[in-house]
C-alpha cells in the first residue's frame, strides 16, 4: 500500500498560513493590500491586544457580492489573474489567492462586505465555515480577525509583548500611508486613533506623521527617470539620520518590499554626507513595466526580483547624488533648521592653515601599532581607571599644532616627523571616557530651560512605562507630550555638550527594533559608545585643537578610538626624505 497521500485542505492551508501569516502584522498587510485592490479610498485598521485578541480591517472598496464571499475562502480563489500568462503582468499587491484562507485556518474570521447591490456577512472558525447570510452594511469590506493563533500554540508562544506587536502593525500601515498617500489611512489601538492621513496625495504631509515637522522641513521632492524606470518621491537632506532603515522606505509599484541592494545604494548616494553607520531617510516609488518586477517569489511577497536591478541601482544613485549636490540644495544645508552632530564631508580641495603654537607635552608610544591587538581586545570589555598602572602607559610625543586639514585632521609637528590627528576619533575617545567616568559617579543631572522633545510613534508613547525602566540607569524620565511626543526635563550632565535629541532618538528606533537591543544601552560600555557617537562636529581654533591633544594624552587609550580605529598616524622623517629622494 502506497505510504503518500494528499493532505486535505484545511491542513493544506494551515502550512500556508506559515507562510503568509507570521504575526498580527502580517495579517494587517494582508488585508490593506486587498482592500487597496479593491480601489478603496480610506482604509481603517483597529487593534485589541496588539491584534492578537482582534484585529479589523474596514474600507470603502468596491466590496464582493454573495457568491464571491464564499469563493473568496478557498484556496487560490482570486479575481486579480486568470491564467498562468497573467503572473507576468501583475498589476494588483495580491494575486496568490491564499492569504483569506490561510487567516481563516489559524483565527476566527468575520466578513461583512458589500457591492453596492448584494450585502453578505460570513463567519469562518479555524477554517470552517459556520454562517453565511444577507447582511445590511454599506459598499466596501470589513474583515475582523479574533483568537489568532489560538489553536496553534507553537506559534502563539513565540509572539511577542501586545505593545510590541501592535507597534509592528502601526509600522505597516505607516509604510502603506508612504506608498498610497492617495488614500486616506486610520490606525485604531485600543480604541484610541494612533496614525491617520488625509488621503490627499501630498507625500510631505504623510510624512509629517510618520517622522515628524522638523524631519518634513528637510524633505526634497526627487523625480528622475530612464528608458526603464520612474523614481518619485521625498529625500530628506543629511541635516537628518537614522540609526536603523526603518525609515528607508523604496516602494516598487507601489508595492511594500525589502530590497538590501536599493537601500545600500541610497546609502552610497548620500555617501559621507552622514555619518559611518547612520542611515538617510526617504520614501521613494519607483515605477516600471509590470514585465521586469517578478512578485512571484515567495507567499508573504515581501522578496521580489528585478531583471535589470543594476540598471536601477545605478539610476538612484545618480539621481539622488545629483539632487543633494544641486546648487538649492546645498544653500539650503548651509544654515540647518536643527545641527547635526556629524560634520559633512567637505567637497573642497585640501586647506592648510599654518599657525605657531607651543608643544603639547606629554608621555606615550612612538610606535602605537604594536598596541593594536591588545587595545582592540580592551575595548570589548574596558578597565576601571584604578586598574591602569601607570607603567603600562607608553610615552606620547611632543605635539605642535600645525594646522587643520579639510576640517578633519590636525597636522601636527613631532620630533621625527609630521603626525596626522583625526579630529573625530579624538573627540569620541574623549567624551567616551568623559562618559564612562560620569556614569561610575553619582548621577548628576542637567535641569533643561526648553525640556528636550523626541519625535516618537503613538506606540511608543503607550510603551512609555517600558522606556522609562530602561533609561533608569542614566537617570532620563520621559513623560508624554502629545500623542505622539516623549518629552524629557532633565538630562545627565554628560550630554550636556551632545545632541541629546538625536541620542534618545536613537534609543527610540534601538527600542521599537527590539527592546532587548534598547538593553544594550543601560549597560555603561554601550551608553558611553552610543554617547560618544554624537558628538557634535565643527572647525577648531588651534586653541582648541591644543586642548583636544591636552584631553587626549590624559585618556587611558590615546591612539584608538573606541571602536578600535587608529586615532593618529605618524609619518617620520625617513619616510619624507625618501619621498623627496
Amino acid at each position: 500500500m502506497g505510504r503518500i497521500v494528499q493532505l486535505d485542505e484545511q491542513t493544506a492551508n494551515m502550512i500556508a498560513a506559515g507562510e503568509v501569516v507570521e504575526r498580527p502584522m502580517g495579517v494587517a498587510k494582508e488585508l490593506v493590500e486587498n482592500a487597496i485592490d479593491a480601489g478603496a479610498t480610506r482604509i481603517d485598521v483597529l487593534i485589541e491586544e496588539g491584534g492578537m485578541k482582534k484585529l479589523t480591517v474596514q474600507d470603502n472598496g468596491c466590496g464582493m457580492d454573495s457568491a464571491d464571499t464564499q469563493m473568496a475562502f478557498q484556496r487560490h480563489a482570486t479575481s486579480k489573474i486568470k491564467s498562468q500568462n497573467d503572473l507576468w503582468s501583475i498589476h494588483t499587491l495580491g494575486f496568490r489567492g491564499e492569504a483569506l484562507p490561510s487567516i481563516a485556518s489559524v483565527s476566527k474570521l468575520t466578513m461583512v462586505t458589500s457591492d453596492g447591490n448584494d450585502a453578505t456577512k460570513i463567519v469562518v472558525e479555524y477554517g470552517k465555515i459556520v454562517q453565511a447570510m444577507p447582511y445590511p452594511c454599506n459598499q466596501g469590506t470589513q474583515i475582523g480577525v479574533e483568537g489568532l493563533f489560538y489553536k496553534t500554540p507553537a506559534r502563539l508562544k513565540h509572539m511577542r509583548s501586545a505593545s510590541y506587536e501592535s507597534s509592528l502593525v502601526q509600522d505597516v500601515v505607516m509604510k502603506f500611508a508612504l506608498s498610497h498617500p492617495e488614500i486616506a489611512f486610520h490606525f485604531y489601538n485600543e480604541g484610541k486613533c494612533g496614525f491617520s492621513t488625509s488621503g490627499q496625495g501630498d507625500l510631505t504631509e504623510v510624512l509629517y506623521a510618520v517622522a515628524g515637522r522638523a524631519v518634513a522641513q528637510e524633505a526634497i521632492p526627487v523625480s528622475f527617470s530612464d528608458y526603464d524606470y520612474k523614481v518619485n518621491g521625498l529625500i530628506v537632506k543629511p541635516t537628518f539620520s537614522r540609526a536603523s532603515r526603518n525609515l528607508m522606505n523604496i516602494f516598487l509599484n507601489g508595492r511594500m518590499v525589502k530590497t538590501y541592494r536599493l537601500y545600500k545604494a541610497v546609502q552610497e548616494a548620500y555617501g559621507s554626507l552622514i555619518a559611518d553607520g547612520r542611515y538617510p531617510i526617504v520614501a521613494l516609488n519607483v515605477e516600471m513595466d509590470s514585465h521586469i518586477l517578478d512578485v512571484n517569489v515567495h507567499p508573504s511577497k515581501w522578496e521580489v526580483r528585478l531583471s535589470k536591478e543594476n540598471q536601477l541601482i545605478a539610476l538612484l544613485k545618480e539621481g539622488i547624488k545629483g539632487v543633494l549636490c544641486s546648487q538649492e540644495a546645498l544653500v539650503e544645508m548651509e544654515t540647518p533648521r536643527q545641527q547635526a552632530y556629524y560634520q559633512p564631508m567637505s567637497f573642497d580641495p585640501a586647506e592648510f592653515v599654518f599657525k605657531n603654537e607651543e608643544p603639547v607635552e606629554v608621555n606615550i608610544p612612538k610606535e602605537p601599532s604594536k598596541q593594536a591587538k591588545p587595545i582592540v581586545k580592551e575595548e570589548k570589555k574596558p578597565k576601571p581607571k584604578h586598574e591602569v598602572h601607570e607603567e603600562e602607559r607608553e610615552p606620547f610625543p611632543a605635539l605642535t599644532v600645525l594646522g587643520l586639514y579639510k576640517n578633519k585632521y590636525m597636522a601636527c609637528q613631532a620630533s621625527d616627523g609630521i603626525a596626522l590627528v583625526d579630529v573625530k576619533r579624538a573627540r569620541e575617545r574623549v567624551a567616551y571616557e568623559e562618559c564612562l567616568r560620569q556614569l561610575s559617579a553619582p548621577a548628576v543631572q542637567e535641569e533643561l530651560l526648553v525640556p528636550l522633545a523626541i519625535h516618537a510613534s503613538d506606540d511608543m508613547v503607550r510603551r512609555l512605562d517600558e522606556i522609562n525602566a530602561q533609561l533608569e540607569g542614566i537617570g532620563v524620565v520621559f513623560e508624554p507630550f502629545g500623542h505622539d511626543t516623549l518629552m524629557a526635563r532633565r538630562i545627565p550632565s554628560w550630554l550636556k555638550n551632545m545632541d541629546a535629541e538625536a541620542f534618545f532618538a536613537d534609543f527610540v528606533d534601538a527600542f521599537k527594533e527590539d527592546s532587548s537591543a534598547a538593553l544594550a544601552y543601560s549597560q555603561r560600555h554601550k551608553v558611553a559608545l552610543a554617547a560618544c557617537a554624537h558628538v557634535k562636529a565643527g572647525h577648531m581654533s588651534p586653541s582648541e585643537m591644543t586642548s583636544l591633544l591636552a584631553q587626549l594624552s590624559q585618556c587611558e587609550n590615546c591612539f584608538y578610538s573606541p571602536k578600535g580605529k587608529a586615532i593618529l598616524v605618524m609619518i617620520n622623517d625617513k619616510t619624507i626624505e625618501k619621498e623627496f629622494g
